[in-house]
């Protein structure tokens, strides 16, 4: 990848971001976006938090999908998900940082496959996830 791709995919992210309203709300933050990859984090919080006072995984989830979202995007044709597997390893606490990093691991004419890690920047890590995306003919920045 070149410097030029890299400046691309970080301003097809920021348009997305633009219109992202669920990252916005919770605070999600898009740390880096190259072709095929993209990290993002977020923070637990109170609201966050399951009936045993650990973060629900539906937010795990919705973490993951954000990140799998924004590497399957970089290109700047639209892509949805078509389908997504998460296997939970380890409970997130309130105040917990939570970095998702997502990498294309197959990219066909219309479909992707991406494999995404959500961990602690203390190297524990709480879910795995993999993602298959489906590729519109759309384009995410619009003219």
């Amino acid at each position: 990848m070149s410097d030029a791709d890299d400046a691309f995919a970080a301003k097809v992210a920021g348009a997305m971001y633009a219109r992202d309203r669920v990252a916005r709300e919770l605070r999600i933050s898009v740390d880096e976006v190259r072709f095929g990859y993209a990290r993002c984090s977020m923070s637990v919080t109170d609201a966050m938090l399951n009936g045993h006072d650990l973060c629900h995984g539906g937010y795990l989830f919705l973490l993951a999908d954000t990140a799998f979202a924004y590497a399957c995007n970089a290109r700047n044709d639209v892509n949805v998900a078509l389908s997504c597997t998460i296997s939970y390893n380890a409970p997130a606490h309130p105040g917990d940082c939570l970095v998702a990093v997502a990498q294309e691991r197959v990219k066909g004419n219309r479909t992707g496959t991406y494999d995404v890690t959500v961990a602690s920047p203390s190297g524990a890590i709480h879910a795995l996830f993999r993602g298959t995306s489906y590729q519109l003919k759309a384009q995410v920045m619009r003219e």
